[in-house]
């Protein structure tokens, strides 16, 4: 996969230091870098909120929140300090955008976590990396270390009266930490799993104090809202989705990778124009077009803007953006199967509906697929399913629920040809270790 893609249509706006040396601080300070922080720290906070909800920006790691509600929720005086929070543990499957500002741009993280301290009256920032990204931690603090020594990290920040410092950390590789309540929890030396809410974070966060807690892009993208103005920036986007975004594409296309493109792209145009169309000439088959946690995508079903609203309204969600392309080649039971693997691994076992629930799924969905199933097996898989939405701590018991009850209403035909069928018509001398339960 190609991550640093290029095409008519790409809008280099977070992208927009990719690839021209900006992990130096010196080559980032030449390409406009800090820029966006000085200039906040001669406004009052309500400002730099306001310009936030301007810009349109909402959160680029899966909920879609508007990031400056987000922020104005955290209140104006507490006894506790506040904290900024990165969440850079991208580990949703499809997804690999928030690697390549770490490895390509690790000081927008940084001057973005500083103007989220700002808005808040935070001192302090913490940037999460995934596990599994252990190679970028080293970026991550050379960054930090360098911003310290010219004085843009520590006591009174660019020769100002504001402190602001920043603390790098990693996690273990655990997909469970993700979820902004169980990263608070890790990061305070606890098992990470996720905390019953209210109180919410904005509230009662990290160490109990007020929290903001966005994923890494989101913050990334808050300089290039000071820098090209917030209004400005909003046009890029749609009318309640504001900018750009990297969307992740993958999966049976020509040109796989990274691309950044304006919110609202045509999700059709993006697959057959952008991305090359479909690899070797076959037919579409399938889209999921968020993460492998939202209901997947017909063909007559990808006319559409990709963007928080018109994928919901399509019946899906635009999650992480990491856009996975299905040729006619795949076996919707068996993509079914990898996927509720995946979220069964990675449940906590906090709550009983998700740890049971996963766990069903796939014996359900291995049974079938390995041509041991009986009749009521699909009914039951939909039925485990809805049964779980709705009804966990956090929204990994959804993230599993919401896509295999997709594959079951949109492929049922397919799951009925392999009871009827007794295995995979698809595969059938296919390797069953990735069904072994």
């Amino acid at each position: 996969m190609a991550y640093l893609t290029t095409h008519p249509d790409v809008v280099p706006v977070v992208s927009y230091r990719f690839g021209r040396g900006a992990v130096d601080i010196d080559r980032y300070i030449e390409l406009e870098g800090y820029s966006s922080v000085r200039k906040c720290l001669e406004m009052e906070p309500d400002a730099i909120i306001n310009e936030m909800k301007t810009s349109g920006l909402r959160g680029r790691g899966g909920a879609g929140f508007p990031t400056g509600m987000k922020w104005s929720f955290v209140p104006k005086q507490s006894a506790k300090p506040k904290y900024v929070l990165v969440n850079g543990d991208e580990s949703e499957p499809g997804t690999c955008k928030d690697r390549l500002i770490f490895e390509h741009d690790p000081h927008s993280v940084i001057e973005g976590t500083m103007i989220a301290g700002l808005a808040i009256g935070a001192k302090m920032g913490f940037i999460y990396l995934r596990g599994e990204y252990r190679y970028l931690i080293q970026i991550m603090e050379k960054a930090v270390a360098a911003a310290y020594a010219k004085g843009f990290l520590g006591k009174g920040i660019f020769g100002s009266q504001h402190d602001f410092d920043v603390v790098v950390q990693t996690g273990a590789g655990a997909y469970e930490v993700g979820e902004e309540s169980a990263l608070m929890e890790s990061l305070e030396g606890k098992r990470g799993v996720p905390r019953i809410k209210p109180p919410f974070p904005a509230v009662v966060g990290l160490y109990g104090g007020p929290t903001v807690i966005n994923n890494a892009e989101t913050l990334a993208s808050v300089p290039h809202i000071f820098r090209i103005g917030a209004a400005e920036y909003a046009k890029y986007g749609t009318e309640r989705n504001g900018g750009t975004r990297l969307f992740c594409i993958s999966g049976h296309v020509e040109k796989p990778g990274v691309y950044e493109l304006p919110m609202g792209y045509n999700l059709k145009k993006m697959i057959y124009e952008v991305a090359g169309g479909i690899l070797g000439g076959k037919k579409l088959k399938a889209v999921v077009p968020g993460g492998s946690s939202v209901p997947v995508l017909l063909p007559d079903e990808i006319d559409i803007g990709m963007d928080f609203d018109q994928v919901a309204k399509a019946g899906s969600m635009l999650g992480s953006g990491g856009v996975v392309v299905l040729d006619e080649s795949v076996c919707m039971v068996e993509f079914a199967l990898r996927t509720i693997k995946f979220y069964r691994h990675e449940s906590c076992g906090w709550c009983i509906p998700c740890r049971e629930g996963t766990d069903w799924l796939q014996k359900s969905i291995t049974r079938l697929h390995m041509g041991g199933a009986v009749d009521k097996d699909i009914n039951n898989i939909q039925y485990i399913a809805e049964n779980m939405l709705g009804r966990t701590f956090c929204p990994l018991g959804d993230a599993a629920a919401m896509p295999t009850i997709g594959f079951v209403k949109k492929f049922r035909k397919e799951f009925e040809d392999h009871l009827n069928g007794k295995g995979c018509p698809y595969h059938p001398a296919a390797d069953y270790e990735l069904a072994t339960v």
